[in-house]
């Protein structure tokens, strides 16, 4: 078993005691977000987009404390949650910003700051990598977990080029609870335009074409 095992329990635990947070509180949820580590190499500051139940992010801290953590949740309730649940933990370096990704995106503090940012069932491809990308350092990575990506890439493959980012790999990651599981591998290669991430809603319903 895994050290961390028993934290990861207690994670699962206190999603499934917040009452109205999420609908699946399926344990293996946890797990899911694993194989992500073999991906973050040296990483140190990391940030995790669309939080929502703190997954991948807070698993990915309980597994590597080193991490200083920014978890990203533009619903007031879900962000609650994830200040209650680091605590509870007692994880430190986790800071927990109620922003809309665009908006953090353009937020002096937060653009190209992060060695590696994450992002779990937030958004179709081409739209994860508006909201993204503009946080990533150059150098940096995205890891988008995914399911049966290739549609979706075909899309976002030149949104992603005039992003700054460049898809290096498509990574097999089956788990127990996708066996179709992927992970879409971005590196930052050159920096945003300045006019991207555009404002809040526009990236989900106004699709860039390149």
């Amino acid at each position: 078993m895994q050290t961390f095992q028993p934290q990861l329990d207690e994670l699962t635990d206190l999603i499934s005691s917040w009452h109205g947070l999420t609908s699946d509180t399926d344990p293996a949820l946890a797990t899911d977000c694993l194989p992500l580590l073999d991906l973050l190499g040296d990483a140190h500051k990391l940030v995790d987009v669309g939080s929502g139940t703190g997954m991948p992010g807070l698993v990915l801290k309980i597994a590597r404390p080193d991490l200083a953590v920014t978890l990203i949740e533009a619903s007031q309730r879900k962000a609650a949650f994830l200040v209650h649940a680091s605590s509870k933990l007692h994880l430190e370096s986790v800071e927990v910003i109620r922003l809309r990704a665009e908006e953090a995106g353009r937020h002096g503090r937060l653009r190209e700051s992060f060695d590696v940012a994450v992002a779990r069932a937030l958004a179709e491809m081409y739209v994860l990598a508006e909201l993204c990308l503009p946080l990533v350092r150059i150098g940096g990575r995205l890891l988008a977990m995914k399911t049966d990506v290739e549609r979706e890439l075909a899309v976002a493959e030149k949104i992603i080029d005039r992003l700054g980012g460049r898809v290096v790999e498509v990574r097999p990651a089956p788990t127990q609870a996708r066996e179709n599981g992927q992970i879409v591998v971005i590196e930052k290669v050159e920096p945003t335009p300045p006019e991207f991430p555009r404002r809040p809603g526009v990236p989900s319903h106004r699709p860039m074409f390149v």
